[in-house]
């Protein structure tokens, strides 16, 4: 029974998890991304958060209808005004540095705003209450809402990819830019659009890790990491690789916690090298990837 609540516990972890990745899965599906900076975009979005719980005394999760939109915007002028020249660039590297230079940046402002102080949201109840199914499983409330919030978002992203305009235009465009170019897609604005989004993610992401623990300006590159093992074991592009990549690497560090404490992070990590080595282009590559 101890190993089947390590599994409930694991899915559940990741489905914070796979909400971290979403948006870098995003990212790189449309544009070929790798966002360096997307761990600390999120630590940012809590922040922000923060402020405004602060102001207006308002419940975390009632702040994102102000987080979202600011985060939107954010997405929207970075792709337009340098991420868009970094991947005009010849090479992967320009983008790497590029973003690299952004995630110092955001650390450091958030350091000379904050301090390095660890803070938190807090969300009331929620944060502890929970479904007890029997004397040895209980599923916590807070956990089972990031699973279902984070289900919610890939399945939006989903139907908007594969079912409207704008994700027709994205798929194009991802698939071959000046084709899509030719036929009168803007790409610098698809891909400022597609950016917006994916910080809409970034800012859920940044509200529910606030509320499931405190967080610091630095600690910006641990959501960076779990966000990309979460996207390379789940497959890169593939919006329901990471849902599965997201999970598979909760429920490894819930089964190495299981072995021991000293193993949690190290089981994760051994699953990411595994997959690396049996199966690098992921669990759920798209056909498109298998085929490069």
């Amino acid at each position: 029974m101890e190993w089947v609540n390590a599994l409930i516990q694991g899915i559940l972890l990741g489905g914070l998890y796979a909400l971290l990745a979403t948006g870098l899965s995003l990212a790189f599906g449309v544009m070929r991304l790798v966002n360096l900076a997307h761990g600390d975009l999120i630590i940012l979005a809590a922040y922000l958060a923060l402020v405004v719980t602060n102001a207006t005394k308002m419940n975390p999760f009632l702040s994102l209808t102000v987080v979202v939109p600011l985060m939107m915007v954010l997405g929207y002028v970075l792709q337009r005004g340098l991420l868009n020249r970094a991947l005009r660039s010849t090479g992967v590297m320009p983008p790497l540095m590029v973003t690299f230079g952004l995630a110092i940046v955001i650390q450091n402002l958030l350091l000379e705003a904050f301090s390095a102080d660890s803070q938190g949201l807090t969300a009331g109840p929620i944060e502890t209450e929970s479904i007890t199914l029997n004397d040895q499983i209980s599923i916590g409330v807070l956990p089972l809402l990031t699973l279902i919030v984070a289900v919610a978002i890939l399945v939006g992203l989903e139907l908007m990819i594969s079912r409207t305009a704008l994700g027709r235009a994205m798929r194009a465009t991802a698939d071959d830019p000046e084709a899509a170019s030719i036929v009168g897609i803007d790409h610098r604005h698809l891909y400022a659009t597609a950016m917006a989004i994916a910080l809409a993610t970034v800012a859920v992401a940044g509200v529910f890790v606030g509320v499931s623990t405190t967080f610091s300006p630095s600690d910006g590159s641990q959501g960076l990491i779990v966000a990309f093992e979460a996207v390379i074991i789940g497959g890169l592009g593939s919006l329901w690789g990471t849902l599965v990549g997201g999970v598979a690497l909760g429920v490894a560090q819930a089964f190495g916690n299981q072995i021991s404490p000293a193993y949690q992070i190290l089981a994760g990590h051994l699953l990411f090298l595994a997959v690396l080595f049996f199966r690098p282009t992921g669990l759920l590559a798209r056909r498109t990837q298998r085929q490069v």
